[in-house]
């Protein structure tokens, strides 16, 4: 067995086992295999094992990979990285999701540049739950006006949230933070209709983001092993 295929088996008994702890299924979660700066080998031994969702943070590289692969339709990528205003066509011509918009700005700019023969580009405002500086994503108090503009965008269908915590090993210190992004999720489902994504939780924090609501975990080294950023 490939290490790979063992990773993946591993991942997904992590997320089936904290799922099925706080009372959740484990179908409720899609597990976003991170892929940045791995080759397409990488992504063939994980789509070889049924992985199909795939994310991306550097643009130019998901792009690349998103035209090796274009003849496979079952794959579904997602760009998670920073976004800039001269990168934004590239986003919206050829990933299916955003989970990183933190500005009206980068949104209009992807709805204007989202092709009509493409259905609207998914979105997920991304929050700095933490107040790091350090960090993009906005504040909570930032959201319900945020999301109101984007949500009368043609070209972009909000989504819902997503959030990098800052590092934290303690589990209940972990919860506590996930926890305000699972409120502020939920108050968003009460206003708009499409909302049924947010986006947390990693290797690290996995296991809390799930017992907060997660709906998707984003999971790069426990798939395909440390990350050589040397060319980045």
């Amino acid at each position: 067995m490939n290490t790979i295929k063992q990773n993946l088996v591993n991942v997904r008994s992590h997320i089936d086992t904290a799922a099925q702890k706080c009372g959740r299924s484990p179908d409720e979660i899609t597990l976003l295999a991170v892929s940045k700066t791995k080759p397409v080998s990488d992504i063939e031994k994980a789509i070889a094992c049924g992985q199909t969702e795939f994310g991306e943070n550097y643009v130019q590289e998901g792009v690349d990979k998103i035209s090796y692969f274009a003849e496979n339709k079952n794959l579904v990528w997602h760009f998670i990285g920073p976004l800039q205003s001269n990168k934004t066509r590239l986003v919206a011509e050829h990933f299916a999701w955003c989970h990183t918009i933190d500005r009206l700005k980068i949104a209009q700019r992807l709805s204007d540049q989202r092709p009509t023969t493409l259905p609207p580009l998914n979105v997920l405002i991304q929050i700095n739950i933490s107040d790091e500086n350090s960090k993009s994503g906005i504040s909570l108090t930032e959201l319900d006006g945020l999301a109101a503009q984007i949500s009368i965008l043609p070209g972009i269908k909000l989504r819902g949230l997503m959030a990098i915590p800052a590092p934290e090993n303690d589990y209940n210190k972990q919860v506590e933070v996930l926890e305000k992004m699972h409120q502020a999720f939920k108050q968003l489902q009460n206003q708009y209709p499409d909302i049924d994504t947010l986006s947390m939780g990693m290797t690290g924090d996995m296991e809390a983001a799930i017992a907060c609501g997660s709906t998707l975990v984003r999971i790069g080294t426990a798939i395909f092993g440390a990350r050589d950023y040397a060319n980045k």
